[in-house]
Parts: structure tokens; sequence; C-alpha cells
């Protein structure tokens, strides 16, 4: 798969099915990980799959829980605004990632494939995180969606019982992917255009240079 075509279309897919994700697959899914930067190369990270079916039922309540809390406490004035004029295009498309956040919290157990991402010492997530990105990049050219979260670290006490994680070691639950097969197509996420959101030389000033629409299309 082009490198571009892998970048540009890696977005939230959190409408799957249970198919499992085939061993060759969750393979290639951690040598990638594993691949990815690491700061002065300590490789201080912990990698854990999940697909047993009774963990993942203990985890699915959990993170339905989580989720309610992300729009209590972090979107919930966001969200009221948006149910208020949901007609206006912004809000439109918020509602709609909320809709699907409840999908994939609604339907967390039924996920085939979770990847939980630890690092030992580091809050900052520098090495982390490029690495489960590295991972779900190796899953979108396998043809397998992924989403990320971090809601679960709202509970991360039970999530770390339920996963055995020694409690004496510093390792630190950044976050989880899902992976499953997508019901829905690949497209390119809308976003944003860069010269809304990033600045040249200061914070602020001009970026003085334009990018009217994605850069990489489908052939």
């Amino acid at each position: 798969m082009d490198v571009l075509e892998a970048l540009y279309t890696t977005r939230a897919m959190r409408r799957v099915t249970t198919t499992p994700i085939p061993e060759d697959v969750q393979a290639l899914i951690l040598d990638a990980a594993v691949r990815a930067p690491s700061g002065g190369n300590a490789q201080n990270w912990r990698f854990l799959l999940v697909d047993d079916v009774e963990v993942r039922a203990r985890l699915g309540p959990i993170y339905r829980d989580c989720i309610d809390m992300v729009w209590e406490h972090i979107y919930k004035d966001r969200i009221e605004t948006a149910r208020a004029t949901p007609n206006d295009p912004e809000n439109a498309q918020f509602l709609r990632v909320v809709r699907s956040a409840d999908h994939g919290a609604d339907h967390f157990a039924d996920y085939p494939l979770l990847l939980f991402g630890f690092a030992q010492h580091d809050p900052t997530g520098g090495s982390i995180f490029p690495a489960i990105w590295s991972a779900m990049l190796a899953a979108r050219s396998q043809g397998v969606g992924s989403a990320l979260t971090s809601a679960l670290l709202f509970r991360k006490d039970d999530v770390l019982s339920i996963l055995a994680v020694p409690p004496d070691e510093g390792w630190i639950m950044a976050c989880c992917a899902t992976f499953g097969y997508p019901t829905g197509r690949w497209a390119v996420a809308p976003r944003r255009p860069v010269q809304e959101v990033a600045y040249r030389n200061r914070w602020g000033a001009s970026l003085d240079l334009k990018v009217d629409g994605p850069l990489w299309t489908s052939p």
C-alpha cells in the first residue's frame, strides 16, 4: 500500500465485524509497533493483546462507564451546544463523532482484538504512541480498521487488575487500540485546513502556506 494512502485513510473505524484477526496479521501489527522510534532506544514499552472473550466481556462495561465520564466531565458543554443547533455543519459532524464513540462503547466487548500500550516510568507517551500508530498503520495495510482510545484511564486501576499488570514495576497504561474488519468504507477524514491550526516561527503568526484540501486523493 502507498504510504500516503495509509496515512490519509487510517481514520477511526469503530464499526467493525466480529471476525477474528488472523495470527499473521496480529504478528505484523506487533512487529510494526516495535519498529517505531524509541527514545534512547530504551524500548521501555510493553504491548498487551486481548482477544479472550471473557476478558473483553469484563472490560466492556468499564469502557462504557468511561465514555460516559468523558461526555460528562470533558465534553458536556460541547455536546449541549451541538444538540441545541444540530443542523450547524460543525455541530452535525461533532454529533456524528459522539454517535460513533457511543457505538464503540456499546460494542467494546465485541471487538475481536484489543491492543494496550504501556510505557515504563514514562508518562510523556513519546515512544508508546508512535508505536501504537505504527500498529494501526500496519493493520490498515491488511484491511483491518482501528480506533485509539485513552478513556479507560478513568478506571485504570480496574483495567490494570483485569489485565494482571504488575503494580510495582512502573508500567503506565497509555492507551488502547481496537481492531476489526470495518463495515464502512475507507476515506480521508475531514479536518480543518492546516493554515487554521499551524503557525510559522511564532505562535499566531501567519503560516504563509495554504492547503485547500487533502493533498492525497484516492486514484
